[in-house]
């Protein structure tokens, strides 16, 4: 047997999907921040992660100059004329300068 009691049985509905609204504003509001702070650490991984490569990368490029420089002669030759100035016995070494620098001496 089902009572119609009127006002109060659509009242109770209400209040019951309110009470249910409610309760999910709130577990939103609690779990919010911590959403907002997940995203924010997977974009700092994914930053880290990008650089990681790219120190490995110089890493790479470092590690076999260093290993030509050991083991290829030609190599070491190169790098102490161009960037240390040597030169062999008996050669003239000739050095150009910037038109900019020499224009800045005067």
């Amino acid at each position: 047997m089902k009572v119609d009691l009127g006002i109060w049985g659509k009242l109770t509905w209400a209040a019951t999907i309110l009470a249910l609204l409610a309760g999910l504003t709130l577990v939103i509001g609690w779990y919010l921040p911590l959403i907002n702070q997940n995203e924010s650490m997977r974009h700092e991984i994914l930053k880290l992660t990008e650089r990681i490569q790219q120190e490995e990368e110089t890493s790479k490029k470092l590690k076999a100059s260093i290993d030509a420089l050991q083991h290829d002669p030609k190599t070491l030759e190169r790098v102490l004329r161009e960037r240390l100035g040597y030169s062999k016995q008996g050669e003239i070494v000739v050095r150009f300068e910037d038109p900019a620098a020499n224009a800045a001496g005067h």
